[in-house]
């Protein structure tokens, strides 16, 4: 099966009026949908922009493993693991909250900010905290924690990338688009797949997608 979800069909939220825009994938705070409350190991996906100056305060997390791919701007990252970073595109940050954290997250730059965020769930909750920024990621980057790893597709028109067959897949496409199955997929554009294989992305545009190869925890 292949579900695609429009980015227009994505519940807004986040606070406009402090410069923080957020467009939510799954379940998320009061969109609440119990049909829609994970995809595989995937609790949330939110494409997130913050205007200059604008940021999330203090906040915790527990159990989840938090994917962050930075897509324009400069994201500041703050945890009381003592851990302080920028994050610029190309790279990813991947924060395992464990037994729990408290983090912050802003845009100090003088550019808007935009990165989607993914939460995974661990296969073990409990233990202690994790931080690691990969700088230039390349292709994939593997998540043992939550037995699933993230396929970076950079397309240039008219390429095509191969899509993992897997108990769950998940394609979301950042810029540009692609031709899945006979779908065409754009900006903010989703895909959820399972039982299908032998999958293809042909990119119509110069296109960076990310896609989620996920196993199934039964």
């Amino acid at each position: 099966m292949i579900r695609i979800q429009r980015a227009g069909e994505r519940y807004p939220g986040g606070d406009p009026a402090a410069g923080i825009e957020t467009r939510h994938a799954l379940s998320f705070g009061p969109h609440y949908d119990p049909d829609n409350l994970r995809f595989g190991a995937l609790l949330a996906v939110n494409e997130e922009r913050l205007a200059p100056g604008a940021g999330f305060d203090e906040h915790p997390h527990s159990h989840t493993e938090i994917v962050t791919w930075v897509v324009e701007g400069e994201l500041t990252h703050h945890d009381s693991a003592g851990h302080t970073t920028v994050v610029r595109p190309g790279d990813l940050q991947h924060l395992g909250s464990a037994g729990g954290v408290r983090h912050v997250e802003r845009n100090d730059g003088p550019a808007p900010l935009v990165f989607v965020q993914m939460w995974l769930a661990p296969l073990s909750p409990g233990g202690e905290p994790s931080y690691e920024v990969v700088r230039g990621l390349g292709d994939t980057y593997a998540l043992p924690a939550a037995d699933a790893r993230l396929h970076v597709h950079r397309l240039k028109a008219e390429k095509r990338a191969v899509i993992p067959s897997a108990d769950f897949t998940y394609v979301h496409v950042v810029r540009g688009g692609v031709r899945l199955a006979a779908e065409e997929l754009g900006p903010g554009d989703a895909a959820r797949i399972t039982g299908v294989k032998d999958l293809g992305l042909l990119a119509t545009a110069d296109a960076e997608v990310l896609v989620w190869e996920m196993r199934s925890s039964t």
